[in-house]
């Protein structure tokens, strides 16, 4: 399973290198899921090649690495879907939602890999970072 996985993932870190760190596997995936559904939706709704996006699906691709390497989880994020932070702005948000609602289902037959892991990312419980502090920091005070 891990020889999947690195082959799956060899590809993104020259890509991600700069904002999510190599050693940062879970990140590095969802940026690759999050790019393969991109890729997917700008090929048949934008008319562009595979693996050539146009400028817009280009720049929330851009959008959506920034806010993954700014992710206050880090590699223990779970999916946005779950998330109970909402890091992306209101138009962004709504276009990350549509284009995972055409790709997601086409996943499982193009990247099963991909789909599959996410789907079991999706059911990673977190809670919210300031609260997961304020507890750490109680019992730090109760020793």
């Amino acid at each position: 399973m891990q020889d999947v996985h690195g082959r799956l993932c060899e590809g993104i870190e020259k890509t991600v290198m700069g904002k999510i760190l190599e050693d940062k596997k879970h990140l590095g995936r969802e940026f690759l899921t999050m790019t393969k559904m991109v890729d997917m939706y700008c090929s048949d709704h934008h008319g562009s090649e595979r693996n050539e996006l146009c400028a817009a699906c280009d720049e929330f691709l851009d959008y959506a690495e920034t806010r993954l390497a700014k992710c206050p989880y880090g590699d223990d994020k779970p999916t946005c879907a779950n998330c109970p932070i909402h890091c992306y702005k209101p138009a962004q948000r709504e276009e990350a939602k549509v284009i995972m609602r055409y790709a997601g289902p086409r996943m499982l037959l193009r990247h099963p890999y991909l789909a599959i892991t996410h789907k079991l990312d999706g059911l990673r419980k977190v809670g919210h970072p300031k609260e997961l502090n304020r507890e750490d920091r109680l019992r730090s005070k109760s020793k």
